[in-house]
């Protein structure tokens, strides 16, 4: 047993190193080190006389990590509960914004081309009133009048204050 100790406890700093390299985390690694001499201690019978013990005892430690850095890469990263922000764990559901997204779609159709075009400009492209009257050939009156009415209409449309217009049948022009 003391040829196991002289053995070991100088190589112990090394292998902290090695694991600290290894897993880039302060606390596993030392948790792996405690469980490689575990295991050397648990093995020792078994070790060869004429091998490295140094090589043996770096081959348990290396073994080890690639075991923690598998199941980390399956499991995914160890968070304490603690630690992590509740907002981290919980999500929206993505089925509601879909929908909603289908619905602002539809009601953006009902809507005058001059009306949603401004609407586009405006809310989606992020051009100020003075460049959506440029871009529409109009006056910035209007751009303003056409964003008010395309707002107010849209809202109406998507809570459902309003049925959405019918598109106007054809008319046969003579």
């Amino acid at each position: 047993m003391d040829d196991l100790v002289q053995l070991i406890e100088p190589m112990i700093p090394a292998m902290r190193r090695y694991a600290r390299a290894l897993l880039r985390d302060q606390a596993v690694a030392d948790d792996l080190v405690q469980d490689c001499l575990e295991r050397v201690i648990a093995q020792w019978h078994k070790r060869r006389d004429a091998g490295s013990t140094r090589s043996w005892v770096f081959a348990i430690l290396h073994n080890l990590a690639m075991n923690v850095l598998r199941q980390t890469r399956a499991r995914g990263h160890h968070l304490p509960l603690d630690e992590i922000d509740e907002a981290v764990l919980t999500t929206r559901a993505t089925q509601e914004d879909g929908l909603r997204y289908g619905e602002l779609l539809r009601a953006l159709d009902t809507l005058p081309k001059e009306q949603s075009s401004v609407l586009l400009l405006v809310s989606v492209e992020g051009l100020s009133y003075a460049e959506t009257a440029k871009v529409l050939d109009v006056p910035i009156g209007t751009v303003m009048s056409r964003l008010s009415r395309g707002r107010e209409k849209l809202l109406n449309l998507i809570q459902g204050d309003v049925a959405a217009p019918a598109r106007p049948a054809l008319r046969r022009v003579k």
